[in-house]
């Protein structure tokens, strides 16, 4: 039926104020959209800062961790700041607030070994940092030029032994410079088996693999993923592995301690290991919330499979772990880098 003049304002009126009301609910249900999607994940992304340039194991390693955690920790943005052989990122991360959205992949050089190398070191590796988790060990490689080992006759770790023993000064060994990874391993390597072998420090790990593989020098402890390629060619010889268990990359290749036994060895373990620390003070309840969040993701098949390609090993821990592996660890290195003489001013 037709509404006649006098029925109509009302049914209006009615109409409007129907109107009124479903807007209302429209902008509040807008209002709130926003607010409800922010309260489920991280306001500001967590940022992780790798204390190296990118491209290195550290960074790809923490690229993919970034990627792995979405989904518990919200977007973790991976911040490059290197320099002072890792110093000043790791600093950065002391200088943050301890709220668990600054946070920094550390290493055996910026918590072990840079604490006795640099005479001034801006932050203390163990006061100033909240262990998270360790992430990965990466086995360095006791590796002789394949012409020179044919040469002199050197076929496993034994037979550079006891040549080194029966010529002292004649063999030698090439680094990425004093302080490096493997200088200290060398220097480690001498002191336990009672050698004397003339140490030639490069300007970097390249220019030192370039010496091993042209016979300028003998023998060098490098990274196993760097040299992985020169074994498999044939042109190096991988005579044992530095780490207290041998490399899965590599298990035709025994330890130092395995095959030096029997020459003073039998306590030589050295590698480099990376991890995540937080800032001094992190509450006990953000720790194992990140802790959490990073071992899920190291026990994925997608890390381990990255982790590989690096021939790095998965090593997740718990905080507490952690924290007592770098405690060793600092302690290990005082000893290593006392005796090997070396110092940065």
């Amino acid at each position: 039926t037709m509404l006649g003049p006098m029925n109509r304002r009302p049914a209006l009126t009615k109409l409007a104020a129907l109107a009124v009301t479903i807007g209302a609910i429209g902008l509040a249900a807008l209002a709130s959209g926003p607010a409800l999607a922010q309260s489920t994940t991280n306001q500001r992304p967590i940022r992780l800062i790798v204390p190296y340039p990118p491209g290195g194991p550290l960074d790809i390693a923490a690229r993919s961790l970034a990627e792995r955690v979405k989904d518990s920790l919200g977007t973790v943005v991976v911040e490059n700041r290197p320099g002072a052989g890792g110093n000043l990122g790791a600093d950065l991360a002391t200088k943050s607030a301890p709220d668990g959205q600054t946070l920094v992949m550390g290493a055996v050089a910026t918590h072990a070994i840079n604490p006795w190398l640099y005479s001034k070191l801006p932050y203390d590796p163990l006061r100033d940092f909240s262990p998270i988790t360790l992430v990965a060990q990466v086995p360095n490689v006791l590796v002789i030029n394949a012409e020179t080992a044919q040469r002199l006759g050197i076929n496993s770790l034994g037979d550079l032994v006891r040549y080194a023993r029966q010529h002292p000064g004649r063999l030698n060994y090439g680094s990425g410079g004093n302080g490096s990874a493997g200088h200290l391993a060398g220097e480690m390597f001498k002191s336990q088996a009672g050698l004397f072998v003339v140490h030639i420090p490069y300007a970097g790990a390249p220019p030192a693999q370039l010496a091993l593989l042209s016979g300028q020098v003998d023998f060098n402890f490098d990274n196993l993923a760097a040299a992985a390629a020169n074994i498999r060619s044939g042109k190096l010889k991988a005579l044992a592995v530095t780490t207290t268990r041998r490399a899965s990359a590599m298990p035709e290749v025994p330890t130092v301690a395995e095959a030096g036994a029997a020459l003073g060895l039998k306590a030589f373990d050295i590698g480099t290991w990376f991890g995540i620390f937080g800032p001094a003070r992190l509450t006990p309840e953000m720790t194992a919330k990140l802790n959490k969040a990073f071992t899920e993701a190291l026990g994925t098949a997608e890390l381990r499979s990255r982790l590989s390609t690096l021939m790095a090993e998965p090593a997740p821990m718990t905080a507490d772990q952690f924290g007592a592996f770098v405690k060793a660890e600092l302690a290990k290195y005082q000893v290593v880098v006392k005796a090997s003489g070396a110092k940065i001013d």
